[in-house]
């Protein structure tokens, strides 16, 4: 069950929760505003908190879908006996999400912004690859969607967490430190401690961080990996993506995702509107509040006047 403290408790997060259940399992997300739908997706270890300023700028004219990852967020905590914390898993969970979305609740099948960050930008850029018919715009933030650029090697702390034994494994489920570290090394700037404890307190008893130790733990390093097949795109996008206007919003100073994966998005994209934020870390939409918003709401708005 969700934390007991989270329905209209955290600073800035005054929604609505809404709920989809995938075979018993409950996933938590919000559906705010009206207009062009513009799906928003986290990363680990966070959850829909971390869009809470982009869905209050952008409802007024889109319709902003945030769901939080079963066992992440407020959604779900079930054993895995029930559900398989995988990356694939993860897609396939989108996939019906949206699919309810479009047939229960009026969603159409095109226009779609994709914003992903961390994880979400490698979920989100699988289920846009499987639908590309659908998506209309793109914006990243510090995330990935293809193998880990060529001499870029995984932080210590997540290498030894992925693959370094049984010890390293118990300590990031049974404690808080990964998420609490998240918290404080992932941004450049101190976050006000509410805000702090707001990331956090999805996260506080060993039983809601399983969904933490197995994304660090399904990271894709090789072939051999199940998520492969959700980076394995080969050298180049596809063409209907490449085309897709894109925004990158990147923060400079994040201790994973650094300049090799900007330059890889920007290989990939090359047509792709970039805006770098030297001095923001990983969480660059709280390091960079005000110019992130204003990026996007002008990417936005210049290509829904295209459109029209």
């Amino acid at each position: 069950m969700p934390p007991t403290e989270a329905e209209g408790r955290f600073p800035d997060y005054d929604f609505t929760p809404h709920w989809f259940e995938h075979r018993g399992v409950r996933q938590h997300y919000l559906d705010e505003g009206t207009g062009a739908p513009l799906l928003m997706l986290h990363g680990n270890p966070s959850w829909s908190y971390m869009w809470r300023h982009l869905v209050s700028e952008l409802r007024a004219g889109h319709r902003c879908i945030v769901p939080d990852h079963i066992g992440m967020g407020l959604s779900d905590r079930p054993g895995e006996s029930v559900y398989t914390y995988t990356a694939a898993g993860r897609l396939a969970d989108l996939e019906r999400l949206i699919q309810h979305l479009v047939t229960e609740r009026g969603l159409p099948e095109q226009g779609w912004t994709l914003v992903g960050h961390d994880w979400g930008g490698i979920i989100g850029m699988a289920w846009a690859r499987r639908r590309p018919a659908w998506v209309s715009r793109i914006v990243m933030l510090n995330s990935a969607a293809f193998p880990l650029p060529i001499g870029h090697r995984l932080p210590w702390y997540l290498r030894l967490i992925r693959s370094g034994g049984r010890l390293p494994a118990w300590f990031a489920h049974h404690t808080n430190a990964f998420t609490l570290a998240a918290t404080r090394l992932g941004v450049t700037s101190p976050l006000p401690a509410p805000v702090r404890r707001a990331y956090v307190a999805p996260y506080r008893g060993r039983q809601r961080r399983l969904a933490v130790l197995r994304f660090i733990q399904d990271i894709p390093l090789t072939p051999a990996d199940p998520a492969w097949p959700l980076v394995d795109v080969g050298p180049v996008e596809t063409p209907q993506l490449t085309s897709t206007p894109t925004l990158v919003c990147w923060g400079g100073r994040d201790p994973v995702f650094d300049h090799r994966f900007l330059a890889e998005w920007l290989r990939r994209c090359p047509s792709a509107e970039v805006r770098l934020f030297p001095h923001a870390g990983h969480f660059v939409q709280e390091d960079a509040r005000e110019e992130v918003l204003a990026c996007v709401r002008q990417f936005l708005s210049r290509h829904d006047e295209r459109q029209s």
